[in-house]
């Protein structure tokens, strides 16, 4: 794929009589990884050309909107989310002509575009860095977090790196340790420091200037540290997990009340949501990184309209089957911690074994579960690949990429595995990813699943995942409405959806054997058939394995 062309700096923005705010409620967003979906130039790595070259196929799907992880100009220490320059794009991924580009394509197809920002934490090469450790008197000397060492010359206090060992890094220059919650290249910026935020919301308009429709905001509970830097409690053992971190890391002992999750947080990002605010139709999903309290994090930063629009947390992330009474759990928790706010739910995505393999499911309950999603309430990101069914690939250790599983390596082999290349077609070099050797080898088990082998079979995992985002976007109920009698009997789980008259049963089997479900009173017909959802008769319906009943309240 060889794509060459050039456009102006800014893209005309939406008419704000007729752009609608509400679009990302109940959304279905297709998250990009851009390293790996297409190669355009034969260097092996994939870049924004190669995605304008793939818009059709994601239009194809039904979703609203795309999410690109991040392309910035980067060292690439951790493949982008190590920023060193937030208004350019890498040479690796083209220009940002090429990403004019990029945006124009998708709105013509119809599709949003949300960018992925890494603000709470800067590449150790970004010029506001260089300047910061240069002096302890500089105009940027408290961009970033440093503190002096302890009388002993240890670091300030006990908190740790998610990517393993201590989040502090002594800097000879300054003779001061700085934070880094990630990498020790990933220096936190200082959100105390009023000029810090002023920068990071001149690149955020700078974004919506050229025409993006929102954000994914990486690690958005991360922005704000303690400043007493006070320790960090530890954890009782019967709270740890390792929803977040793997089990290995020692990250998962403490309790992190003050590394972040401060509620200062909330007057960042109220900062934020003004400056989204100033134009149409604008939305933003936060990671929410914590392993014990996300969903009610989740809850805090979408509450009220005042911050940011959606949020996910990591309960559908983690290891731990979401089986009828796992789900029932968590959105029974959402309805009490977040009633006011607004979940994104994810099964896969960049930083998390592919859910087909961390579940161990079959073909069957890969297609009940997306089903399921897209019934759920909420808004939906989906990670590329996953349409296909793809497992985790199997990389060997001499071509691992990843920092994190390189260090945990082989009790966690990092995120390597969920990030090898997209596969298009079996029959072309490198499954039709690349020209070249591709930055991470292709999975010889993703190519059976290649999609141009599944365009052909009309009963595959990709035609059942257009059939469910089409069935979701048929209902505005399943979309925007509210959730109703949520009850769990056995492995089946049976909630209502309702919205402006709209009343649609759901109730779903998830299990390996058969189970029969009450059929709500009155007048109901069936519907999604497509979805081998079955019609029950006489007040029941008898699921099969990973079978749902869906259900249209007559009007």
């Amino acid at each position: 794929m060889n794509i060459h062309t050039t456009k102006s700096h800014t893209m005309p923005m939406a008419d704000t009589k007729t752009a609608d705010r509400d679009w990302w409620r109940g959304a279905v967003i297709y998250q990009i990884y851009p390293r790996s979906f297409q190669d355009s130039n034969g260097d092996g790595v994939g870049d924004l050309l190669g995605i304008v070259g793939r818009l059709p196929y994601i239009a194809s799907l039904g979703v609203d909107a795309i999410w690109i992880s991040p392309f910035f100009t980067s060292p690439m220490k951790d493949f982008g989310y190590d920023v060193s320059d937030y208004c350019d794009v890498d040479p690796m991924f083209g220009t940002l002509a090429d990403f004019d580009v990029l945006i124009e394509s998708a709105h013509h197809l119809g599709l949003k575009v949300m960018i992925d920002l890494v603000l709470s934490h800067s590449s150790i090469e970004h010029p506001w860095f260089t300047e910061s450790r240069s002096s302890r008197d500089n105009a940027r000397a408290d961009w970033y977090v440093w503190a002096d060492a302890k009388p002993d010359g240890t670091p300030p206090n006990n908190w740790l790196s998610i990517f393993g060992g201590s989040a502090w890094q002594w800097d000879a220059k300054r003779e001061q340790y700085y934070l880094h919650n990630f990498l020790a290249s990933q220096p936190d910026l200082n959100f105390h420091c009023e000029e810090v935020q002023d920068a990071l919301l001149g690149v955020e308009r700078f974004w919506l200037d050229r025409g993006v429709d929102g954000f994914r905001l990486d690690t958005i509970n991360f922005y704000v540290h303690d400043k007493e830097f006070r320790n960090n409690p530890a954890l009782p053992v019967e709270e740890r997990n390792d929803n977040i971190a793997p089990k290995v890391n020692p990250y998962n002992w403490q309790n992190h009340l003050y590394s972040k999750n401060r509620p200062e947080n909330l007057a960042f990002l109220h900062r934020f949501r003004a400056v989204m605010d100033e134009y149409p139709a604008i939305a933003a999903v936060g990671e929410v990184g914590d392993a014990q309290r996300g969903l009610e994090i989740l809850g805090e930063y979408t509450r009220d309209g005042e911050y940011v629009q959606m949020c996910y947390a990591f309960e559908f992330l983690s290891k731990t089957l979401p089986d009828a009474e796992r789900v029932g759990e968590v959105m029974a928790r959402v309805a009490r911690v977040a009633k006011d706010g607004w979940a994104c739910w994810a099964f896969s995505n960049h930083d998390v074994v592919r859910h087909a393999t961390r579940w161990d499911l079959p073909p069957a309950a890969l297609r009940a579960y997306v089903t399921l999603m897209l019934c759920l309430k909420g808004s939906v990101c989906l990670y590329q690949g996953e349409e296909l069914g793809l497992p985790e690939a199997e990389v060997a250790y001499e071509d691992l990429q990843d920092p994190y599983g390189i260090e945990f390596w082989p009790e966690f082999k990092g995120r390597d595995g969920c990030r090898t290349p997209m596969v298009w077609d079996a029959e072309q070099p490198n499954a039709g990813f690349s020209e070249g050797m591709p930055w991470l080898p292709v999975a010889r088990e993703h190519l059976p699943l290649a999609v141009a082998e599944a365009e052909h079979v009309p009963g595959s995992l990709l035609h059942h995942y257009r059939r469910a985002i089409g069935f979701r976007h048929s209902h505005r109920a399943l979309m925007k409405g509210t959730m109703e009698d949520l009850t769990v009997e056995g492995s089946v789980i049976r909630f209502r959806r309702l919205h402006e008259g709209e009343e649609i049963f759901c109730a779903f089997n998830l299990g390996a054997d058969p189970a029969e479900v009450a059929l709500p009173e009155g007048s109901w017909h069936a519907i999604g058939s497509e979805l081998n959802a079955t019609a029950g008769q006489d007040g029941h319906a008898a699921l099969g394995p990973w079978q749902c009943v869906l259900m249209l309240k007559a009007v």
